[in-house]
């Protein structure tokens, strides 16, 4: 028999942002958090240089706040910028009450570094792996809280809502959730439902993102009738360590920021060529000059060189990739790192106020997932994981406010199994999946055309025709789920990218190379677009 559960806050995702929410919240709650794997599998694992926060004296608000502006090309919203930054220091204090062991300098206080972007040295870490420092106190504290149930190995497939349940109004009351361990839906109800699920870097062939990063949340969300915004500007991380067995493992920003430098196979510099910061400047302009240099001179990788410091100093300030590239062959203390670019980080998503709050009501959408303003067209270095504790503390905030007054979430009927057989061609799902992730890096990756984008758009309206027809007549499994969600999420990015005429920040395309006298961001609206998924 499907099983069916009730709470006060279910929450989909389980990285900082998801849990964020559920420790702010009041401990009468019951509250759920949904993992697909283990409840430390997400991004935030990954995470290694550090959280943005104006924590020095020689640093100001007004910094902080202009160069976000400046590295989001003319697209941040500034009350969402101003918003984030004013409450870092109050998430940091957060997290060190919470026991997060942030990296201590020689005075005992905590050690602060620069990363591309910045204009002061204001990066909070944990050595080089502050992802996986948050994300295991959290899951820690998480564990210890008796109004918080943690379930992995589950998959959401959607939400449900008061339009699907043919009920009055716009409200979220919960989701259909796969368990993994029986492949059985389950059947979650809840009267606040928070999307916590990450970005969708997973639609590209080479990405630094976990294996769930496959836009679930913001696919789901999409269907469920929330605006999306700004799918164009996908981050492609300068620096992914190139090596054939290194799984997409990411050099952080702090190597730059610390003294690395970015060097051709000669061994020459070239960031000078292209911007004056060199290798410090923002993302976007690091990855295009990588990627030019690259298809210029035929290579398929660089290198990112920081042999040059002592080598005490490189193990101390970066273990987790001395260890990492030393498994390789790599002596980073002597040698330069190969490095190529990789898809990292979805700056669009759902848009949300600056409570978290989507289009649906009761809905909630935190963390990558949401489109809030506060990266414009180029997320600057360590403002993820500060939007993610922000915007959670300020989503459960919310819930708080709002709890006595939202009733129970209505009946809902079970998971209807009985249309669907299993599937005997897995194949199928295994053959789109590479061909929308080589087509995406093709055609819709760091520099674009309208051509390339026209194939994209043509191959994923095929996709997508075959993948609903799949999903219509076989049993739901988790690779479906996700291929089914990156080929709606892909398809948003290429119709974004499609209305943008012009290359702004993370969005370059060679048949508008300038600016747009204008700067506004593209939202797309799901009554007046084609949903390509079921």
């Amino acid at each position: 028999m499907p099983q069916s559960f009730e709470y006060d806050v279910l929450i989909i995702g389980s990285g900082a942002a998801g849990l964020t929410v559920a420790l702010n919240l009041p401990e009468h709650l019951r509250v759920c958090v949904l993992s697909k794997t283990d409840i430390t599998s997400g991004a935030t694992l990954w995470a290694q240089g550090g959280i943005a926060a104006v924590l020095d004296d020689d640093d100001s608000t007004e910094d902080h706040v202009r160069d976000t502006l400046a590295a989001g090309a003319g697209l941040c919203h500034e009350d969402a910028v101003r918003f984030t930054v004013e409450h870092g220091r109050e998430s940091i204090d957060w997290l060190v009450n919470s026991g997060v062991n942030f990296t201590r300098d020689e005075n005992a206080g905590f050690h602060l570094t620069r990363e591309g972007g910045h204009s002061r040295r204001r990066i909070i870490h944990a050595a080089d792996a502050t992802g996986h420092a948050v994300s295991t106190t959290l899951a820690e504290q998480a564990a210890a809280r008796a109004n918080i149930k943690l379930q992995s190995g589950r998959v959401a497939i959607d939400l449900i809502t008061h339009r699907k349940l043919n009920l009055p109004g716009n409200r979220c009351v919960g989701a259909y959730v796969l368990n993994l361990e029986d492949n059985h839906v389950e059947l979650f109800r809840a009267r606040f439902t928070v999307i916590a699920t990450g970005g969708a870097s997973k639609a590209y062939r080479y990405t630094t993102n976990p294996d769930g990063a496959s836009g679930d949340g913001i696919a789901m969300a999409w269907r469920a009738g929330c605006r999306v915004a700004n799918m164009e500007f996908n981050q492609f991380h300068p620096t992914c360590l190139y090596h054939p067995h290194a799984k997409s493992f990411l050099i952080t920003e702090a190597v730059r920021g610390e003294g690395g430098l970015l060097r051709l196979p000669d061994g020459s510099r070239f960031m000078d060529r292209f911007d004056d910061r060199a290798e410090l400047a923002p993302r976007d302009i690091v990855a295009r000059a990588i990627d030019h240099e690259m298809k210029r001179l035929g290579a398929d990788h660089l290198y990112l060189d920081i042999s040059h410091k002592p080598a005490d100093f490189i193990q101390r300030h970066f273990p987790t990739i001395y260890e990492k590239c030393l498994g390789f062959g790599i002596d980073i203390t002597q040698d330069p790192i190969p490095v190529v670019p990789a898809a990292h980080y979805t700056c669009g998503g759902i848009m949300t106020d600056d409570h978290a709050r989507s289009d649906v009501n009761d809905l909630y959408v935190v963390g990558e997932a949401a489109f809030t303003g506060l990266h414009g067209a180029n997320r600057m270095a360590s403002n993820s994981l500060l939007e993610c504790l922000v915007y959670g503390r300020a989503a459960a905030a919310d819930i708080a406010s709002r709890e006595s007054a939202v009733p129970s979430a209505p009946d809902a009927p079970d998971w209807d199994e009985s249309q669907v057989r299993d599937s005997d061609e897995d194949v199928v799902i295994s053959h789109n999946w590479d061909e929308l992730r080589h087509f995406m890096w093709d055609y819709v990756g760091i520099v674009r055309t309208t051509k390339r984008l026209q194939r994209a758009k043509h191959r994923v309206d095929l996709l997508s025709s075959e993948i609903g027809e799949f999903y219509s007549n076989y049993r739901v499994s988790n690779d479906l789920l996700e291929l089914r969600n990156l080929v709606t999420v892909s398809d948003l990015i290429i119709c974004s990218a499609l209305q943008r005429k012009e290359s702004r920040g993370l969005h370059y395309t060679l048949d508008y190379p300038g600016l747009s006298s204008e700067a506004g961001d593209t939202v797309l609206v799901p009554t007046t677009y084609r949903t390509l998924a079921p």
